[in-house]
């Protein structure tokens, strides 16, 4: 559990909220940023259109992530119906969640890679934040509801398909389940530690 390193190491635990904090909010505030580009205002009305950690704090889901290290961060909410592109329009949104963790892990791991560093607790806090943002950002791109990648799989199939749709939103649950086993065989295992190599250079120091 992650709460265990509190106690062993909690520089390296404050290290690690603290990246997840800020990924998280920069994460679901693109979702809402987008939207709002987009046509749709329902997150600048609910008050989701910040970066500050506090309005994106879900009570069960980020507290799990402090203590077992996994969990989730309030959804942002929009309305699809608002957008000026109702096909593309929410896998936009989808999209921008993921893409800011990867611009993120992307902009880390290139001073990484590139600037010569040399206190050990800015290379560690770096390397934390790139292998955090990798792993919320392919996390969210699998494509099952309700992570974000299954707004651009909607996209992607023709209207024709619309019995399919409603038959992995009914199937959401499950798929799930699906997904975390995908993210704990091959993300976390080969995909994230792949991007981390090629991003940054270097092996991990924690």
């Amino acid at each position: 559990m992650l709460i265990g390193i509190l106690f062993s190491n909690p520089i390296l635990y404050l290290m690690i909220c603290t990246a997840i904090l800020f990924g998280f909010s920069i994460h679901e505030y693109s979702h809402g940023l987008a939207a709002y580009l987009l046509g749709d205002d329902t997150a600048k009305l609910a008050g989701r259109l910040s970066i500050n950690p506090l309005v994106h704090f879900d009570p069960i889901g980020t507290t799990m992530i402090f203590i077992f290290g996994f969990g989730w961060g309030k959804p942002v909410p929009f309305n699809p119906f608002n957008l000026r592109d109702q096909r593309w329009g929410p896998a936009i949104v989808g999209l921008s969640g993921p893409l800011s963790n990867f611009l993120m892990a992307g902009f880390a791991g290139l001073l990484l890679r590139f600037l010569p560093l040399q206190n050990l607790g800015i290379v560690v806090f770096l390397q934390i934040f790139t292998w955090l943002n990798l792993i919320l950002g392919v996390f969210n791109l699998i494509p099952v509801p309700p992570l974000d990648g299954y707004h651009i799989l909607f996209a992607l199939l023709p209207p024709s398909l619309e019995g399919i749709k409603r038959s992995i939103l009914a199937q959401g649950p499950l798929l799930l389940l699906f997904g975390f086993f995908f993210m704990i065989y091959f993300g976390y295992s080969f995909i994230v530690p792949f991007l981390f190599r090629v991003l940054t250079g270097m092996p991990l120091l924690f």
